[in-house]
């Protein structure tokens, strides 16, 4: 008798520390002492181990037994030990088997089992990762009545964070003030409860109140911690106010309480969003003297910003120091530069920067692999991308659908959209879904080789295969439609998208004066073009959308009018571009009687820039006069000197005017 009591003593530690999956902890349910069943239900344990070891279980567990539990009570003394629930608990909660742990958890209430906070802290967090966070508030406020639990703060801030990762802020703060001010609560908000709210507060943009809640927190015993300056300053970065984030890095440091890496990166992070990477630098200096090295978030943000200024040089040379430095580069940091390069024009410099990539040992993915396709075919090296293309298949990466619209897109620009139509096809055989943008591509294409029918068909076939149509693929029908001259069947699309609730944007809003234009109905376009002006920002018109109506007025006489939409245009702080002047200058030789030269009219437009402090504008009125041999006036010229031979532009202006004597 004694030897079974070790014999089971034995098993049971084995099955504890071995994490046996369900099929085992069944078995363990019911061991009885003096019967006969004991010998039973023991050998099924040793069985149940042996199985395991070999790897020879189920692949999927029964469920709860309610034999066994029944039987509990008829087969001697032994009670369900509390440590075989909590391992049920835990399984079913990894799991997110919620029907189960319900079962569990009646079952000790009819056991009046104490239920301990440990428990319920598995099935917050398998609540949170189910994203259930009302299941997980209803729950928290349950446990005094229904399971005699008393909750502390670590459950109350798990529920918290629960509900705060689903981005449910204002309930966050409901919840917090019903359980931390009801009455008998047990509930005493720490540094985390803090940190949490603070996140809330910040992501709601309520960074003064958050501000004043941490100069709360010492007097509330809760001296804030890392996380606490961290998330403060995070909040003040994305509300541009970097330097009072930068001020608390040298007070933290004065309270005691060192900075980290995330410290660090949340402020280079922010400077480099607002474009002063000199003192992200500094920052990263000062990072060295704290004894807190950069990792790959610090470097991928640096490199990031150096690529939103054009400095991909710069960027090029920091990948190998943080190479050199031992810091592992990771898809981020590659793809970051690639793009950079790729928005440059550089694609070759990008394929070169994949294969020291590839010589490294680092996988290219897919993303990677499109912004290359998608900048070779932009930079008329459509062979180049097909290599790639079989490279990449011949290395077995699979593309996906990022990957195969930037081929479709490619191969219509190069007038190829057979050619992308067939690529579509096997990119639907292969179970990979087109978007908007693939059709968008392929409808592009087809319009621009003059086979109207099939764009349009492919506009059909994007409502039997569920493709949202968005405002992207209603501008190019649109555009399409109206490069064709039929602007009767392209008004007709844009009262479709108006009445499924889409609201087009600068692209469809041009495409569709263009062609009204192009119709003769000038008070048509014009008369939407002030539509335009009531819409919201990314349906402005931009100086492609003027040029169309300069045009138009411009043919039919009406310079006068003309001139009085510029000045409106100049108004709305939108540039003239060389399109527009060669519209003016058109206008003004072949309209007027005597004709002009246009020189006085972009000399006094070039002026009207400079009052505006729009240096840009002004300069490519310049560039375009001299390309004319218009030369501008010598107070014109003594203004462009003046405002290019500020603080560091000198360079700039020696370098513009050599430009200008090579014209």
């Amino acid at each position: 008798m004694e030897e079974d009591k070790r014999r089971e003593s034995v098993v049971e530690m084995n099955v504890e520390s071995m994490r046996m999956p369900l099929q085992t902890l069944d078995c363990l349910l019911i061991i009885p002492q003096f019967t006969r069943t004991k010998i039973t239900v023991t050998n099924t344990i040793y069985r149940g181990l042996s199985s395991v070891s070999r790897g020879q279980g189920p692949s999927q567990p029964p469920p709860l037994s309610d034999q066994l539990f029944n039987s509990a009570p008829q087969s001697g003394s032994f009670k369900l030990g509390d440590s075989t629930f909590y391992s049920l608990i835990h399984h079913y909660a990894n799991a997110a088997d919620f029907a189960s742990l319900h079962d569990v958890l009646c079952r000790m209430k009819l056991q009046n089992r104490v239920f301990t906070e440990k428990c319920f802290l598995l099935i917050f967090k398998a609540y949170g990762r189910a994203h259930l966070p009302d299941k997980a508030v209803e729950l928290f406020h349950r446990l005094p009545h229904a399971f005699h639990c008393i909750p502390t703060v670590k459950s109350f801030n798990s529920v918290l964070n629960v509900v705060i990762r689903e981005g449910l802020y204002h309930q966050a703060f409901d919840f917090y003030n019903r359980s931390v001010n009801a009455k008998n609560t047990n509930i005493s908000p720490n540094v985390l409860t803090f940190n949490l709210l603070l996140k809330a507060m910040c992501k709601l943009g309520w960074v003064d109140r958050a501000i004043e809640v941490f100069r709360e927190m010492p007097l509330r015993k809760c001296p804030p911690d890392v996380y606490t300056y961290s998330t403060l300053m995070d909040g003040l970065c994305k509300e541009d106010r970097i330097d009072e984030a930068v001020s608390l890095l040298d007070e933290m440091q004065t309270e005691g309480c060192f900075p980290s890496p995330v410290t660090f990166n949340v402020l280079i992070n922010g400077l480099c969003k607002k474009g002063d990477l000199g003192r992200a630098a500094k920052l990263v200096d000062n990072m060295f003297l704290k004894g807190c090295f950069p990792n790959q978030v610090t470097y991928n943000t640096l490199i990031h910003g150096l690529c939103l200024k054009g400095k991909l040089d710069k960027a090029v040379s920091l990948l190998d120091r943080m190479v050199s430095s031992k810091c592992i580069p990771n898809d981020i940091t590659y793809g970051t530069i690639v793009n950079g390069l790729v928005k440059q024009g550089r694609a070759e410099d990008a394929v070169t920067l994949m294969i020291s990539m590839e010589e490294r040992g680092y996988g290219v993915n897919e993303y990677v692999y499109s912004a290359l396709i998608s900048g070779l075919f932009k930079g008329g090296k459509s062979e180049d991308a097909m290599k790639l293309w079989t490279g990449m298949m011949k290395k077995g990466c699979k593309p996906n659908t990022v990957v195969y619209s930037a081929l479709i897109d490619g191969l219509c620009r190069e007038g190829k959209p057979n050619e992308a139509e067939k690529v579509l096809s096997e990119m639907i055989d292969k179970g990979c879904i087109p978007n908007a943008y693939t059709y968008s591509s392929l409808m592009k294409g087809f319009f621009k080789t003059g086979n109207c029918h099939k764009a349009v068909q492919l506009w059909k076939d994007m409502e039997e295969h569920q493709c949202i149509q968005n405002e992207v693929c209603y501008s190019v029908l649109i555009h399409g439609l109206c490069e064709v001259g039929n602007v009767s069947e392209a008004m007709m699309v844009w009262r479709h998208m108006l009445d499924k609730g889409c609201k087009p944007d600068a692209v469809a809003y041009s495409s569709m004066i263009q062609g009204l234009c192009n119709a003769g109905s000038l008070e048509e376009a014009l008369k939407l073009f002030n539509e335009m002006l009531c819409q919201e920002t990314e349906s402005q018109p931009d100086v492609i959308t003027y040029n169309i109506l300069f045009n138009a007025l411009c043919n039919q006489n009406s310079i006068s009018r003309a001139i009085d939409l510029l000045n409106s245009m100049l108004d709305r702080a939108c540039d003239p571009d060389i399109v527009t002047c060669n519209i003016f200058l058109r206008a003004l030789r072949e309209k007027l009687d005597p004709p002009q030269d246009g020189r006085e009219f972009l000399d006094e437009l070039v002026i009207r820039l400079f009052k505006r402090q729009r240096v840009f504008g002004a300069s490519k009125v310049v560039q375009v006069m001299l390309q004319k041999f218009l030369p501008p006036k010598a107070s014109t010229w003594e203004r462009v000197v003046q405002e290019l031979c500020k603080p560091k532009k000198v360079q700039d202006a020696i370098d513009k005017c050599w430009r200008n004597l090579d014209c």
